[in-house]
């Protein structure tokens, strides 16, 4: 087993020095024989290669590369976000991306897997099935079309103001008692369904041609399906004056109903949709 051998190359690192004394830097050279071996070990039967975009800023004059790393599948939990720890923890500690729930709640670990937009943590390296391991690496990028801070780790800066400009919160013209629950009914409440449970993740926005051409000024899939979340929130009193905010050419209708964010949306929503109601309720208000 892999396991094995790196804990004898550990040993036979440390070994010559005998257990009383500590080599500097032992650490680095345990993961380096790791990487080695797991190197060695690429001949196995279930080894799939990843291979991955990397970029460091603070290193001076370099450009976007991609490296390769084998990963010993039966070491290695199923999901991609997996590998990419396994990765990180034996082989390269530089290697940067997000990751928090594991369980496709937050949206940290968006990524273009195989050129699809997806969560790390839900995307399998083999899909179920699948028996054999394919030959073909996994390619992993950045979400397309957005500066990168690091490695995977896209800058969601513009993204976020353009979910701040639309004001995702409850408006009420009239005070509301702070002390009691905002009701409303089961009917009102299921026309949110599909719509609230977007985690934000910019898949749907980042695979869309419309929002890489005007990122500026289009607000994109997510952002516009959250604003429709409100426009339909019964308890809001402020559903004229966010679609008065929305009739704009750019903001609303640089989309073009290619319908690539219904496609790659990792909870299977439909943003498609809701920009679509977004339009035929300001058509009905005029």
């Amino acid at each position: 087993m892999l396991r094995v051998s790196v804990q004898r190359a550990a040993r036979a690192t440390l070994g010559a020095a005998g257990p009383a004394r500590r080599v500097p830097g032992a650490g680095w050279a345990v993961r380096g024989a790791r990487a080695a071996l797991s190197t060695q070990a690429s001949s196995g039967d279930n080894v799939r290669y990843f291979k991955i975009y990397r970029w460091d800023p603070e290193v001076p004059g370099q450009k976007p590369y991609t490296s390769t790393y084998p990963v010993d599948l039966d070491e290695c939990g199923p999901m991609v976000l997996d590998a990419l720890i396994k990765i990180k923890a034996e082989q390269e500690p530089g290697l940067t991306f997000r990751r928090s729930c594991r369980e496709g709640i937050c949206g940290s670990c968006a990524m273009n897997i195989n050129g699809t937009n997806t969560l790390a943590c839900l995307c399998y390296i083999t899909p179920p099935g699948e028996e054999k391991v394919s030959d073909k690496p996994v390619t992993i990028n950045p979400l397309p079309h957005m500066y990168v801070i690091k490695d995977l780790v896209p800058d969601m800066t513009n993204f976020y103001d353009q979910y701040r400009s639309i004001k995702p919160w409850l408006q009420t013209k009239s005070e509301h008692d702070l002390t009691q629950e905002h009701l409303q009914t089961q009917v009102d409440r299921k026309k949110l369904d599909g719509m609230y449970e977007c985690i934000l993740c910019a898949c749907c926005s980042t695979s869309c041609p419309s929002y890489w051409w005007n990122a500026d000024s289009y607000l994109g899939p997510a952002v516009l399906m959250q604003a429709y979340r409100w426009i339909q929130d019964s308890r809001d009193d402020m559903r004229q004056e966010r679609l008065e905010a929305l009739d704009d050419a750019f903001k609303l209708y640089r989309c073009h109903t290619i319908m690539n964010c219904s496609k790659t949306c990792p909870k299977h929503l439909n943003p498609g949709k809701a920009i679509g109601e977004i339009k035929k309720a300001i058509a009905d208000a005029h």
